[in-house]
Formats: structure tokens, C-alpha cells, sequence
């Protein structure tokens, strides 16, 4: 590899999607600290929200692309990536508030590094920890865990046998994983050269995953755990499928429905057929279980119901609607999955 002198260290991009108010925030927090070897990069998913009129007035040095449609995350850090000039690319949520200088600090470490992707410890906003990086398990079968009933029975197996969880739960100083949350993640330019760009036909949800499994084959992905970042997880994108559910284990939503598809579209691009038709089969397996589950619950009069009737036909609902997608993933042809 030909060595290169940067004079950007840092290109730091970050997906604005109707969150005007949060990603002036965000913008705030990077801007209280030394900004000088980072060049900034919004892009716009055709929010109509003044965003570019606000970069314009309060942040004159920052870049703005305004992609003309709801591009998704993939297809705008892509877009963002082609013209960043940085040694190294951040990719950074709207709703993520950066604390005690961890940008500049971070890319201190990584670049002085052999390791071509790195996370920071991300924090909720009571500063508790929050999932930021992980072990790939095989064929992605913690993917089972948001089934209702299957759960708990994953639970008791993986007790049984002194199973680990994928996710870092107490983090070191350097952590290496597997893959790392796309609310923070740097990757050097070189690995992304080698690697690829992210996958577009993703839309939303698992295709940092996805990029991080081409991008493990370079090399080595750390988790640094003494460097901070509060992200209020879900905030714009539960906006924009209008729910409250901020996790990505409720699958009976629009939101719901989107995280489904582009998680078996990570099973076969990641794992191979074998593994999303064995998820195929679970999922769908799953709407019988269910039934069954709340039945007996109904029948025995649980005070406390798991799941109820409502619940079970808005998960059907939605495994009705992934069906189409399926059917499109195993072609394997481009397609942009997009469900909002």
C-alpha cells in the first residue's frame, strides 16, 4: 500500500433524516472541541426540515449533500464516503452527543493503531451503557431472541451450556468484536478501499453488520471503552416508522417489518443460504408456537399474559408482508429492501 499524507485525519459523516433539532445538537457537541483536522458531512434524506439553511447560518464549514429522496443509511454515507477526503471515515448518528472530546481522542488511538474499524462505548441518556459492539455468533442465531416464547427457551439452553452473549456488557479499554453499532463507527480508508463500500440494497438496520463482516476479513475491529458517546438510540427512526419502540426487538410494527427484511437480508448475503432458510423456517415456526403459547395462557388464565391475541395477528400480519421480500433475497438481484 502506497503511504499517503492526509491533511484531513478525520472525515466524520453523519445521515440527517427530519431531526433537525438533534443534529444541530450533535453538531454542537463536536464543535465545542478542536475541529480543525476534521472535515464534517451531512446528508439530507429529502427531509424538507431547513436542515441545509441551519448548516448554512450556524455551521458555514460543514459540507451538505442532499441526496432527493429518502435514501436510507447505507446509500447516504455512501454518497458521503465517495467524497470524504479523511485518513479515516466516521460514521455518526443524528442523535448522538459527543462528550469529553472522544472524537478527536478516539481517532488519536485508532490511527496510532493496526486495527481498521473502531467503536466508542456508547451511553444512554442517563449514561448507563448501551450495546455498542459485538461477537458475531454462528449463522446469527441471537437473532431468535425477539421471538415470543422461543426466548426464553434460548435463554435456559444458553445457561445449560455456559453460553456467552455476543455483546460486551462490561467493556475493557480495547474490546475486539466482530461488528460495531453504526451509530459510531470508524473504519480507515484503506480497509473500505479493499472492502467495499456498505451494501445498498439495504435500507435501514443490519447493514453495518453486513459491512462489518467484509471489513473483518482486512483486519482487526476494536471497541475502545474509555472513550464516550451518548446516542439516544432510535429517536429519528422511530419518527420516521412513527412508533415509540426504540429497541429492535418489537417485530410487530412498520418498524418491526423493516428490521425483519434487512435482517434476512443479512442471513443470506452474511451467513449463506443454509442459515436464512433455517431463520425462514424459525420465523415462520413461530407464528404456530405463538398461537399455542397464548392459547394456553388464555385457557389456564395467566393473571400476567406473555403475549395476547393482538399481538400474535400483528406479528402474522407481518410475516405475511416479509413474504414478498423473501422470495425476492433468495434471487439474490439488486434491490433496494426499503419498507417505510
Amino acid at each position: 500500500m502506497i503511504q499517503q499524507d492526509f491533511s484531513i485525519r478525520l472525515s466524520v459523516i453523519i445521515v440527517n433524516y427530519k431531526a433537525p433539532a438533534l443534529l444541530e445538537d450533535c453538531l454542537n457537541s463536536i464543535f465545542k472541541f478542536d475541529t480543525e483536522q476534521l472535515e464534517i458531512i451531512v446528508v439530507d434524506n429529502q427531509s424538507d426540515d431547513g436542515c441545509e439553511k441551519m448548516l448554512a447560518d450556524k455551521f458555514p464549514t460543514v459540507k451538505f449533500i442532499q441526496m432527493g429522496y429518502n435514501a436510507g443509511f447505507a446509500r447516504a454515507n455512501n454518497a458521503a464516503i465517495r467524497i470524504a477526503t479523511g485518513e479515516a471515515i466516521l460514521l455518526l448518528n443524528s442523535d448522538t452527543i459527543v462528550l469529553d472530546n472522544a472524537l478527536n481522542k478516539s481517532a488519536d488511538h485508532f490511527l496510532s493503531t493496526p486495527h481498521v474499524a473502531c467503536g466508542v462505548q456508547l451511553l444512554n441518556a442517563d449514561h448507563s451503557f448501551q450495546f455498542s459492539g459485538s461477537s458475531v455468533v454462528a449463522g446469527g442465531l441471537n437473532y431468535l431472541l425477539p421471538l415470543p416464547y422461543v426466548n426464553n427457551l434460548i435463554k435456559v439452553v444458553s445457561k445449560i451450556f455456559n453460553i456467552n452473549k455476543p455483546s460486551i456488557e462490561k467493556p475493557s479499554s480495547a474490546d475486539k468484536v466482530d461488528w460495531i453499532n453504526g451509530a459510531f463507527l470508524m473504519v480507515k480508508r484503506y480497509a473500505i478501499e479493499k472492502a467495499g463500500m456498505m451494501d445498498e440494497d439495504f435500507f435501514l438496520y443490519a447493514e453495518e453488520a453486513e459491512w462489518c463482516s467484509r471489513i473483518r476479513k482486512i483486519g482487526e475491529l476494536f471497541l475502545y471503552g474509555d472513550y464516550h458517546v451518548v446516542h439516544l438510540q432510535g429517536v429519528s427512526a422511530g419518527e420516521a416508522f412513527g412508533t415509540s419502540e426504540k429497541g429492535y426487538f418489537n417485530l410487530l410494527d412498520k418498524k418491526g417489518l423493516q428490521i425483519l427484511v434487512s435482517n434476512f437480508l443479512r442471513f443470506k448475503k452474511e451467513f449463506g443460504i443454509f442459515w436464512f432458510l433455517f431463520h425462514v423456517l424459525a420465523f415462520y415456526f413461530e407464528i404456530f408456537w405463538m398461537f399455542l403459547g397464548v392459547m394456553l395462557e388464555s385457557l389456564l388464565f395467566f393473571r400476567k399474559k406473555t403475549w395476547t391475541w393482538g399481538q400474535w395477528w400483528k406479528y402474522l400480519m407481518n410475516m405475511i408482508k416479509l413474504w414478498p421480500y423473501l422470495l425476492k433475497i433468495m434471487r439474490g438481484k439488486p434491490y433496494f429492501y426499503k419498507v417505510l
